[in-house]
């Protein structure tokens, strides 16, 4: 018998609990990833996007945010994953937390004005990434699906990060339309 994860690892893997819900799991910890990108992106813009060295620092924190939830989320579902013996179980979904990061990076320095806009522009803003990301995640196109092969946490969270890197071009394409 493998030995058990940490608490924590548990938390982390299934992006605070969200990956318990159902159906749809994936889809339920995209959503608490959106709606965590949305509270960190708040918190680091708070006083509204910086000019100069102030902006460089913010994307020097987006960047190791990223970085950092990437390496917990692959440390976290190794542990998950040695301890139930499953491959890839549903309810680990900080791989998508890790995606819909990546695929929101256009919106990181819109997020103040798009959420005092409020309506419909706001929800169209946060859905676009959000089902690009989803339908890339599901879709699964090359090499996405033969990424997740990797062994244990390296293999679940690689496919979310490189199906987020496949939606960065098209979330930068609708931007326009989006926040006009």
């Amino acid at each position: 018998m493998s030995r058990k994860a940490p608490r924590w690892a548990w938390w982390v893997a299934t992006g605070l609990g969200s990956g318990r819900l159902r159906p749809a799991p994936g889809t339920w910890g995209s959503l608490a990833g959106l709606a965590a990108w949305c509270l960190f992106a708040c918190a680091a813009t708070w006083h509204g996007p910086a000019g100069g060295p102030g902006r460089a620092a913010l994307e020097v924190v987006f960047l190791l945010a990223l970085g950092l939830m990437a390496w917990l989320a692959v440390r976290a579902s190794d542990l998950v994953v040695r301890e139930t013996g499953r491959e890839d179980p549903g309810y680990i979904v900080i791989d998508e937390w890790v995606g819909m990061w990546v695929t929101l990076w256009p919106l990181r320095w819109e997020v103040h004005g798009l959420l005092a806009a409020g309506g419909w522009r706001w929800a169209a803003a946060l859905a676009v990434p959000f089902l690009v990301f989803r339908v890339l995640d599901i879709w699964k196109p090359w090499p996405v699906y033969q990424i997740q092969e990797l062994p244990g946490g390296q293999g679940i969270v690689a496919d979310d990060l490189v199906a987020g890197l496949y939606g960065l071009p098209l979330v930068v394409a609708a931007l326009p339309w989006i926040i006009r």
